[in-house]
């Protein structure tokens, strides 16, 4: 018999709203007359750059952490990522008091595994080409401590957490009289684009939801056309470190399934573009990964399903200084 995969509710996300705040920032709707100009629409971006840890994690990380019970937190936590999580989840458990350890690559950018540090975390290094899995390390490290697992997206309270991005844009948009046509965010296992999702379809079910992967990276796109969980095997490696998922998550993956209208997909060179707007014109810096939605926005690939007011989530803005300065040189 099949286990039952859990779901997320809109009041799901009411109630992380409740327990994060605070904790994490309500991160500001902003508008750019030039933005709107250069792409014929309204467009309203959400900055979780500006969030702590310079990227949206925080909110679901946050929001797990705190629902440990003081048996769990004293035995500590585990988590496995590129980077953004890892921050979230360092941050959240130095809040707590949590000890906890991050399974990173070998090849995480510098900026991310110092901050992870920073934090206070114990950071565990493997090679992502060759030997154990992240999972694989993640679950030994966690037998040994009787530690829990706190997964990137595949964790109903991720998602959750994730999802007050969502609950947040449509009420501040609502605030200035504006209505989302479109939402478009980017896409790793689905975690936060699950969640807007939810969000945005329970406060404005007209609002089409649409997703934006890297083009080596298009699991999503592959598994909603396929109506199944598709996992790919990439052939190289993407200016989106933080989008480079090759599945989907078990949980997320039908929610996307029933909400989201679209998924658009971006090159390296469409990101690195982006970038380059987003420092220019809205004086932001955003990593590869965070740029995704704006990237397909520039290029023209979000459909508008009609509309004319466009959310765009800029998720995060951890990225290498010298990756970066490369990319306003236009070398990268």
């Amino acid at each position: 018999m099949n286990a039952v995969v859990p779901t997320v509710t809109f009041a799901d996300i009411e109630a992380a709203a409740v327990r994060i705040a605070g904790q994490a920032i309500e991160t500001p709707l902003i508008e750019s007359p030039a933005l709107n100009e250069r792409v014929g629409l309204r467009v309203l971006i959400k900055a979780e750059t500006l969030q702590r840890v310079g990227a949206f994690k925080f909110r679901g990380a946050y929001n797990r952490l705190v629902q440990l019970s003081d048996e769990e937190r004293a035995r500590g936590v585990v988590a496995f990522s590129s980077g953004n999580h890892a921050q979230g989840v360092a941050l959240a458990a130095k809040l707590l008091g949590i000890p906890a350890v991050i399974v990173m690559p070998d090849d995480a950018p510098g900026v991310k595994v110092e901050a992870t540090k920073g934090y206070g975390a114990d950071v565990r290094f493997y090679n992502r080409l060759a030997g154990k899995t992240r999972e694989a390390i993640a679950a030994e490290i966690a037998a040994e401590r009787e530690a829990v697992v706190v997964p990137a997206f595949d964790d109903p309270h991720i998602v959750a957490g994730q999802g007050t991005v969502g609950l947040e844009m449509v009420r501040q948009a609502q605030a200035i009289g504006a209505k989302l046509d479109v939402v478009a965010a980017p896409i790793s296992g689905g975690g936060l684009l699950a969640g807007i999702a939810t969000a945005a379809k329970a406060l404005s079910p007209e609002t089409a939801v649409v997703g934006v992967e890297p083009a080596a990276f298009d699991d999503t796109l592959q598994s909603l056309r396929k109506g199944e969980r598709v996992t790919i095997k990439p052939q190289g490696r993407s200016y989106c470190d933080a989008l480079e998922s090759p599945f989907p998550g078990e949980i997320t993956f039908p929610i996307m399934h029933r909400m989201v209208a679209d998924v658009a997909t971006v090159t390296d060179a469409e990101v690195a573009e982006a970038m380059r707007v987003a420092f220019s014109t809205l004086k932001l810096v955003v990593e590869p990964g965070g740029a995704a939605a704006l990237a397909a926005l520039l290029a023209g690939k979000v459909q508008m399903f009609g509309g004319h007011t466009v959310g765009i989530v800029l998720s995060g803005g951890n990225v290498d200084p010298e990756f970066f300065a490369n990319v306003l040189r236009g070398k990268a």
